[in-house]
């Protein structure tokens, strides 16, 4: 029986392969949690995907297609009857990812799916992730191990298609949904909900970003960590975080 290990992003997979973790590896390359989604079919997906990484990041269209699309084409090439692994952190970030992968897995029954959570030892670090876990809690965390059932994956397939198409009743009402395989699910949609404006008041993060800023924290640096360490629920990097700062930097 093959073993896929789905793994976000590549400092997962240096671990892996430092820890000599049996299987194969298929690595998620995408921050799908900004720009937009919204698209007729994955033919159009990612050619919006390439157009915004490119105007944003300077990604040029053959490195996206040959480091991203081309490691999700890898998921029609899984084995029938393989053992699937989905090692993605509780975070929005990695929520947003992941279920993006389960939509596409979502049409492959002959396979088993399972979700491998952080061992978290503090409720304080929930949101924390795979990144200083050494070769014993990777095992633990496989050992724990939780099988998607149909119904959990169908969860993760709307969840996905409602945040696509910005549904934002329906994923409302998907974030209820009880699962297993879904920590902390309520809490992170919400956290979802509020990034958008409304009436007068700014997004989430941009209030927490110029709450940050007012108290005379202006190095980039420094107003990083102190997000991370107040909504460390969004998962956010640098380059997320950077274009909500220099709103308020070049103010």
């Amino acid at each position: 029986m093959a073993i896929i290990h789905i793994l976000n992003g590549d400092c997962l997979t240096d671990q892996f392969r430092m820890y000599h973790i049996e299987g194969n590896f298929i690595v998620c390359r995408e921050a799908l949690i900004a720009g937009d989604v919204k698209a007729a079919d994955l033919l159009e997906f990612w050619e919006l995907r390439a157009n915004y990484l490119s105007k944003e990041y300077g990604v040029s269209p053959e490195e996206y297609n040959f480091k991203v699309i081309q490691e999700f084409e890898k998921l029609k090439e899984i084995p029938e009857g393989s053992e699937v692994c989905l090692w993605f952190e509780n975070d929005l970030f990695c929520q947003v990812n992941m279920w993006f992968c389960i939509f596409l897995l979502s049409n492959r029954p002959d396979i088993n799916v399972n979700r491998i959570f952080p061992v978290i030892s503090e409720d304080r670090d929930k949101w924390s992730g795979f990144s200083e876990a050494d070769a014993k809690l990777i095992e633990q965390a496989l050992d724990k191990k939780v099988k998607f059932s149909n119904e959990d994956l169908e969860l993760g397939r709307t969840l996905w298609l409602s945040y696509q198409e910005n549904d934002i009743v329906l994923f409302s009402e998907l974030s209820k949904s009880p699962s297993p395989c879904f920590q902390y699910l309520q809490d992170v949609c919400q956290a979802h909900m509020d990034r958008f404006p409304s009436g007068d008041n700014s997004g989430r993060p941009e209030k927490v970003v110029g709450e940050i800023m007012a108290s005379g924290v202006f190095n980039f640096s420094d107003v990083f960590r102190e997000f991370s360490k107040r909504e460390g629920i969004y998962g956010f990097g640098d380059l997320q975080l950077l274009s909500i700062y220099y709103k308020f930097a070049n103010n």
